[in-house]
């Protein structure tokens, strides 16, 4: 019965497993001219007209980077809600973010959004002989314990999101670092956006962009 209780706990575990949402980073570009020691204090946008996505990005990321010591600041006192990106706004804006004491500017923006159906083949397990007095006849044992279990395969769909990060240097606002992710079934928005950003500020600190 404990080694019943086991496999099913491995199998529920597998299942979780499978199900889970993921984010991993693509790919990334660093500039020759990125900031010798990284960038310290980072303007952080993200491009959606979903105000709460673009209010929970943003503050993730500000939240992640400012736990390693990296001063990070939401967009919305700068760039309020409803905010158009003329050429007649660009130099008030970027003085903004250039007088806040900003080094950089970081932009999160959504590539694209796929959905994938693919078969998961059905699994065939075989369970090691028992023991005990299920020995005592074919058909006892037969019954009682299996030796191989057959789960049948389904049909799933996955949902994935890219997107991409450009982080550009506030004063000659040029582009210093690119990187691009991939989300496979995030569950919610919070729980997609608290591992998004853990990877954005990995990526960042492998590629030098910023430090500790």
């Amino acid at each position: 019965m404990r080694k019943s209780y086991a496999i099913v706990a491995l199998m529920l575990l597998a299942v979780a497993t499978a199900c889970a949402p993921s984010t991993k980073i693509t790919g990334s570009w660093k500039a020759p001219e990125a900031k010798a020691g990284g960038y310290s204090n980072i303007f952080v946008t993200a491009l959606t007209d979903k105000l709460v996505a673009r209010q929970t990005i943003e503050n993730d990321i500000d939240a992640i980077l400012e736990e390693d010591g990296i001063t990070a600041s939401s967009s919305f006192e700068i760039i309020p809600p409803g905010f158009k990106a003329t050429p007649e706004n660009k130099e008030k804006t970027v003085s903004a973010i250039q007088a806040a004491g900003h080094d950089a500017i970081l932009t999160v923006a959504l590539l694209d959004q796929t959905s994938e159906t693919r078969y998961v083949p059905g699994t065939t397990m075989y369970s090691p002989l028992g023991y005990g007095g299920y020995y005592g006849g074919f058909y006892g044992y037969y019954s009682y314990y299996n030796p191989v279990m057959y789960d049948p395969g389904y049909y799933t769909t996955d949902k994935n999101y890219y997107i991409e990060m450009n982080l550009y240097d506030a004063q000659s606002e040029a582009l210093v670092w690119s990187a691009q992710s991939e989300t496979t079934n995030p569950s919610s928005l919070e729980s997609f956006s608290r591992t998004f950003a853990q990877a954005v500020e990995y990526q960042l600190i492998k590629d030098g962009i910023i430090t500790k």
